[in-house]
Parts: C-alpha cells; structure tokens; sequence
C-alpha cells in the first residue's frame, strides 16, 4: 500500500512539472507574440525611418570620387555632393497621384511617369530612379516646390499619397574647365565609372579599386545582385598637362581648322627632355559636363588613335637613318639623275632634287630621301623605324590608344623601301610623329610619352612617374646634323609660314592624300595636312606636332595650313615657359638675302609611263593584301600651284624684311 502511495506521488510530480513546462513556453511564445505586434504595428513607422536612416548612412560613407589636377594643381575634374531621389513602386499608394506631384516638381511628363510607375509596380521592382545627381540650387529649388506641393495636400493625403518617395545621397561628377582637355581627361557616367581619357585609365585611382565584393545567385548559380562591400580609397590624379598652355593650344588649333575649313585638327606639345605631355588637343571637342548632348564620334582622342600617312615629315626618320650609319653627309652629293629615278621597273621625276642632302630636305625632295633609305637596306631602315617607335603603342595613360601600320620586311613589295622613306605604305599617330621628333630633339634618346605625374593618397602618400630612362635611337652627332638640316626647312623650304618671331625652330612639313573607303580609292580632294617641329633648336624646350585634317582651301600643303598653327603656338607658349628667345633676326635675314622662291615638294611623283606612285602602291596592294591593310588609311602626297606658293613665299620673305 505504501509502495503504490509511492508511485501516486511520483505521478503527480512528473505531472505538475509537465504542465509548469508548458505554462512557461506558453507564457514565453505569449511574450514573443505580444512583442513582434509591438513591432510591427505600434512600432512600424518609427522603425520604418530608422532602417531608411540606416540606409543613407551606408551610402553617405561613400567617398567622393578623385579629382584630376593639372601640373600646377588646378581642378580639370571633381566629385560634389548631391542628392538622388527615388521611389519604391510597392510601396506607392496611389500611382497617378504620385505620379502628377513628381512630374510637376521635377519637371517631368506625368504621362510618361505614370506609365513606367504602373509597369514597375507591376513587376514586383522596389526601387525606381526618378533624378539623379542633383547638386547646389537645383535641390534648393525642387525641395521648396516639394515643400508646397504638400502644403497643398491635406493632412489625412500628407503621408498617404508621396509614401515610397525617397532621397538618397549621391555625388555628382564637375568639369570646372568646361571642354578643356576634354579628350584628355575623359568623362564618368551616371554610375561614376569611368568611361573615357583618364577617368577611364585610372579608375582603379580615382574611384578606388575593390578590395572585397559580395553576390546573390539563384539557385541556378546566376548573379542577380551584386554590390561592392568595401574599396580602397580614392586617389586624386594630377597630370603633366599645363592647363594656360592647354588653353593656348587649343585656342591656335581651333582658329587654324576653322582658318582652314578642315574637318578637323589635332596638336601635341611635348618635353624632349622628360616625356611630359604638356598640351593635347583635339578640335572639334566636347564639353564633359553635357556628354550626353555630344555624338559619340566626338569622344575619339585623335591624337592616340587615329592613324594616317606621314607624308613628307617621315623624311626625318629617313635621313636620321643613312645620316647615322655614315652613308650620307647633310652637305653630300645627292644622285638626281637629271630628276627622274627608277625603282624596280617604275620611273618617277622630281624636279626639286638639290646638289646635296641639306639642300633637298628643304624642299622636301623626294628623290634624295629614296636615295638616303636605299644605302640604309630595309632591314636597318625597318629596325630605325622601330626604334623610333613605329608600328607600337607608346604606352601612354590613356585608352584606345593604336599602334599604327608597319608591315614587316618580309611582306614589303619591291617599291616598299621608296614608299616609306617618303612617308608612303606606313600608318601612324600624332603621338607616334611628336615622340619620333622628341628623339631628334632630345640627342637621339627617345622617352615614353605620359601624362600622369603624380598620385596623392588620402593619407598624404605621393606616388611619382618613376625618373625615365631613355633608349638610344641615333648618335648625337646624327641629332645635331639633322637638327640643322631641319632648321632649313623651316628658314628657306617648305616651313617658313612655321618660323616664330623671336626662336630659332627645326621641323618638317607634310601633305598627304587619304584613302576614300566609300570610292576605294586615293580621293585627291582629301588631304592630311601637317608640321612637326620643335624650338628653340640648340636647346629644344618644346616639339609640337599639329595634324590638319582635310583642309578645303586652295593652300592645302602642311607648310601653308599646319605650320602657321605651329608658329602661333611657338610664340604664346614658350614665353609662358620663360624660355628666352634666341633668334638674332639680322642673321636670319642674311641668310635668307638672294634666295630663290622654293615650292613644297610634298607631291605624288608621275612614273615615266604616266601612272603615279600613288597608284602603283594601290595596284599593289590589291596583290598583297597586308600592303592593302598597311596604305589604306591615306597615303600620297600632293602640292598646288607654283603660282601660288611663289606668293607665298614673296609673302613669307616680305614678313621677314619687316622683322628685321
């Protein structure tokens, strides 16, 4: 009896803790029920407003993008502060409501805004853009109207019928100097991503580059979201370019495209002596604030990408090549063959081959830049030709940037050598052509163009283009030849319009035929007009290279078009820089006393049974399908009227008189 009083006793004390187990999860779920409704009704909007804020604070820790500095520290690009505004579709109450207040405060079509709305409610989106990156007054502007807009509602309407609407702080990308250096700087889309010039080759600087990123995937494995969870911080870029010289260049190339009634224009200003690219610029051009309203053709930096024919200024390279394995002297005897010159079984004249080497580059003879590269060979011209930095990138900070057109030796055809020694069967860029002439200026050592100078941490950290180191390309004696010989160009042949008041300069003008795509062949009434120099010529400070792109006016040679943008940029740029002039005028005129006019020799040369060298390089071509690829960018070089040069020249000689 007293054992089965045992077990009673054991019972109802298994059975009084079971119940008292299920009374304290009932009161916990009770506990836990009562709270989540504290949250989600009572609390709602508080809440609500607190993870919104929390939202806005992850997004303000994002950092203003870089900015850009020219070599002095002035702003060419910068980030502001600006606000986004936005809606989440879901959770809009009353769409064309919304739709009529948003459209007449943003200055939108309540039609159009309404209709995407509808649709992205529909599809289940949360987040739709209704304007982005507004800065400085505008907000003030839309926040007042907004402010009235709800003054206008009623109290019970207030928070019903804008509830989704939102703002969210962004940042809004600032060109202070408009379009200048436009295709240098580049331009960042509405995401600030960098998509063109320097905003696009140094985004991993500017908007600082990823250290750790996070995804969504469906079950399938696709990304359907990803979002970037932490970066460096960004970097500000300064660059070489000077931006009052900048200025000035543009300013030069513009009035000489416009002078010209050319297509359009392209000039670079380098440093021999470092590589800086002090200036470069394109015309027509953009204004980055606004790229948008631009066509995208407008975007092409056509200093880096574009390719065409020399011309007459790759005479340069030729002669530095005879001239620096000793073949041929500036005052040696140059074989005219009474003007006329056979290569292979095709014969071509050129009256304006001179007794010597000095003598025919001045007027850009043909013959005698053939004679100088056929003692050099074609493999050594080839191996010149290279390391001058034809037919390769020059590793400049920008994007897109071409590598020109050389074909190799062996794919040359037997009037290939002839061709390039005058700037024939060879494509380059204008970065290409001022980095050759630098080599010259700077005694035969050619460095690596750049544009960045420098990168600033936010930590204070400095990185600097490390100090270059030049590669040899010809003997200083063969620079200091050939400086001379150029300087002839300029002082009695083909540059004098080039001539500066005030500096000695040395350069090379040049005049080429373009390709025609559309008629598939040479269009003679297509030019690419050019002038390569550098100045003062003892101790170049500068070389400019100006390229004119179809010029239509009756005086459409390098020397007439390009060379007088050359001059003008010569005399407003090196007094910026403090360089002192040192022509002695009086000595200038001496020279010139008693001269003959000379014409520009940048001309197709006929071959003796009629067909011109242009072409024969295009018959050519059509058999040799790398020859077709390498010349049809443009090629052959044409001239106008003696008469008219003559003038020119009386003109140039009259101007000279008047100096002195």
């Amino acid at each position: 009896m007293q054992v089965e009083t045992g077990k009673n006793k054991t019972a109802q004390c298994t059975l009084l803790r079971f119940w008292l187990i299920v009374v304290i999860f009932i009161i916990w779920f009770g506990a836990i029920g009562i709270r989540l409704v504290y949250l989600q009704v009572d609390q709602h909007d508080v809440l609500r407003e607190r993870a919104i804020s929390q939202r806005r604070d992850r997004v303000k820790k994002k950092m203003l993008r870089g900015t850009i500095y020219d070599s002095s520290g002035r702003a060419l690009a910068m980030s502001v502060k600006a606000k986004s505004a936005y809606v989440n579709p879901q959770e809009v109450a009353d769409v064309q409501k919304i739709s009529a207040i948003l459209a007449r405060v943003f200055k939108l079509k309540q039609d159009e805004l309404a209709e995407k709305l509808t649709q992205a409610k529909q599809e289940g989106r949360r987040f739709f853009w209704i304007a982005r990156k507004i800065a400085g007054e505008e907000i003030s502007r839309i926040k007042e109207s907004l402010d009235k807009e709800i003054l206008a509602l009623d109290v019970a309407e207030k928070d019903e019928i804008l509830r989704g609407f939102y703002w969210q702080d962004d940042q809004r990308r600032v060109y202070p100097l408009g379009s200048l250096a436009a295709h240098v700087i580049g331009f960042a889309n509405v995401d600030d991503v960098g998509q063109a010039g320097v905003e696009m080759s140094q985004e991993d600087y500017l908007h600082g580059a990823i250290i750790r990123k996070w995804q969504e995937r469906d079950r399938l494995g696709r990304v359907y979201e990803s979002e970037v969870e932490e970066r460096e911080p960004p970097k500000d870029v300064y660059l070489t370019l000077v931006a009052s010289i900048q200025y000035k260049v543009e300013s030069a190339l513009k009035e000489g495209v416009e002078s010209a009634n050319a297509k359009s224009g392209t000039a670079i200003v380098m440093d021999p002596k470092t590589g800086e690219i002090l200036a470069m610029a394109n015309y027509p051009n953009f204004d980055p604030n606004n790229y948008s309203r631009f066509s995208v053709e407008l975007f092409t930096n056509r200093a880096i990408h574009t390719v065409f024919s020399p011309g007459s200024t790759f005479k340069a390279i030729s002669y530095s090549a005879a001239l620096d394995k000793g073949l041929i002297a500036p005052d040696g005897a140059v074989d005219c063959g009474n003007g006329l010159i056979q290569i292979a079984d095709r014969k071509f004249h050129d009256s304006h081959c001179k007794k010597t080497y000095a003598e025919s580059i001045a007027v850009s003879s043909n013959i005698a830049a053939i004679r100088a590269v056929e003692k050099v060979g074609k493999l050594d011209f080839f191996d010149y030709i290279r390391a001058f930095g034809f037919g390769e990138k020059t590793g400049i900070e920008l994007p897109a940037e071409s590598a020109g057109l050389l074909a190799l030796p062996d794919n040359w055809s037997s009037v290939s050598l002839a061709s390039i020694a005058i700037g024939y069967e060879i494509g380059v860029t204008a970065i290409q052509l001022v980095t050759a002439f630098s080599t010259i200026a700077n005694d035969g050592v050619r460095l690596r163009p750049y544009l960045i100078k420098e990168i600033h941490s936010s930590d204070g950290n400095i990185f600097k283009n490390p100090e270059q180191v030049g590669i040899r390309v010809i003997k200083p004696e063969t620079a200091k030849d050939l400086k001379k010989m150029l300087q002839g160009v300029v002082l009695h042949g083909t540059g004098k319009l080039a001539d500066p008041d005030g500096y000695t300069v040395a350069g090379k003008t040049g005049t080429a035929w373009k390709y025609d795509e559309r008629l598939r062949k040479y269009n003679p009434e297509k030019y690419v007009s050019s002038f390569v120099g550098f100045a003062p010529v003892e101790r170049p400070a500068i070389v400019v290279a100006v390229i004119i792109d179809e010029p239509r006016v009756d005086r459409r040679n390098g020397g007439d078009v390009a060379a007088p943008v050359f001059r003008k940029i010569i005399e407003q740029v090196l007094p910026e820089m403090q360089v002192s002039p040192d022509k002695n005028d009086s000595s200038v005129a001496k020279l010139l006393s008693g001269e003959e006019s000379t014409e520009e020799q940048d001309v197709e040369v006929p071959f003796s049974d009629g067909m011109t060298l242009n072409e024969s390089n295009l018959k050519i071509s059509q058999k040799n399908k790398d020859s077709e690829k390498l010349i049809s960018s443009s090629a052959a070089l044409s001239s106008q009227g003696s008469r008219e040069r003559k003038e020119n020249s009386k003109k140039e000689s009259e101007r000279r008189k008047k100096k002195t």
